[in-house]
């Protein structure tokens, strides 16, 4: 029996964060095992916010971090979005399938347009996201795209996209599943949205001294003021990253902040630990990678090659429902 297809992307907007392992990574390295998976780097998504001039940099530094982290190009298609002008043709031809107002009521967008002078800056690209997205997932004809429940509205957008196309043009096109995933909540050290905007993110390539430095300035109860003080595990961030990293000694310390037997600067140290060694492999793995130029740019050659394949077939399909022959 054939495995299902799953389809994924990550923009190239800078350094990979502990936000993106926790919540993306992870995951996708467990979902390679068992689905037939497609793993893209977004740059047309990432120039929906800005133009990058780097781009070429950026995504072979993200597609280093993914090998480090295990995604591995034996068990996955690796591929560049940008070097896929079907994803392009595809977004083309859904975009006149697509009414305005369903875009509009996107609420990825309105949270965007706040009021008429946002509204006269957003680029035609930031409306049309979405399709872009379902064309992403429908030309490899995914069954499943894992997403957060944040992202469900984006998934049903997709469906009415492709089931209006298929009432046009037949059943050419796949209408996919979103596969939910427990996405931890990780706040910036400044309990902030971790954010590279925010310069407030824990990097997957930060070393053991910044890292260091980067915990010690992490918020905690702002009613803890001596270490004498009895605290408030659940309103201090350090703890939060503990029920993620330090799971065997939650509950002791827990009681150790609220009968104030242990200190903030205790907690902290505990968490470096846990981090630091959990980043060093990825670190060791990177620093390999990263001597081997050619063989990132062979992974993604390949990768793209791969991809062509099915993408090419979808892209021969639609043309024929759309009675476009050339």
């Amino acid at each position: 029996m054939p495995k299902k297809i799953l389809v994924s992307g990550m923009r190239t907007t800078g350094d990979l964060h502990l936000g993106h392992l926790e919540g993306t990574l992870k995951n996708w390295v467990n979902l390679q095992e068992d689905y037939e998976c497609y793993f893209f780097a977004a740059v047309w998504h990432a120039f929906t916010d800005t133009i990058i001039s780097d781009v070429k940099e950026k995504t072979h530094s993200m597609i280093i971090d993914w090998l480090s982290v295990g995604l591995d190009p034996e068990k996955s298609v690796i591929f560049r979005q940008s070097a896929m002008p079907q994803h392009a043709e595809l977004s083309i031809i859904l975009n006149n399938f697509t009414p305005l107002g369903w875009l509009e009521r996107c609420p990825t967008y309105k949270d965007f347009v706040r009021d008429d002078s946002t509204r006269a800056g957003v680029s035609a690209g930031k409306l049309t996201y979405p399709v872009l997205m379902t064309a992403d997932i429908a030309v490899y004809k995914a069954d499943l795209v894992p997403v957060g429940k944040d992202q469900i509205p984006h998934m049903e957008l997709s469906r009415e996209i492709i089931r209006r196309f298929n009432q046009y043009a037949g059943d050419v096109l796949v209408e996919p599943k979103e596969l939910l995933s427990d996405v931890p909540l990780m706040l910036g050290v400044d309990n902030r949205k971790m954010s590279k905007s925010y310069d407030n993110a824990i990097n997957l390539r930060e070393e053991p001294k910044s890292l260091k430095a980067k915990i010690q300035q992490m918020i905690t109860d702002p009613q803890r003021i001596r270490k004498t003080d009895p605290g408030e595990p659940e309103v201090c961030n350090v703890y939060a990253y503990h029920k993620i990293y330090v799971k065997d000694k939650l509950e002791a310390t827990a009681d150790g902040c609220r009968t104030a037997s242990i200190g903030c600067k205790d907690c902290k140290k505990i968490l470096f630990e846990r981090i630091n060694n959990m980043l060093e492999p990825f670190r060791q793995k990177r620093a390999e990678l990263e001597k081997q130029p050619d063989y990132i740019t062979d992974v993604l050659k390949e990768g793209e090659k791969k991809a062509s394949l099915v993408a090419d077939q979808t892209i021969a399909e639609v043309r024929k429902g759309l009675g476009l022959y050339y």
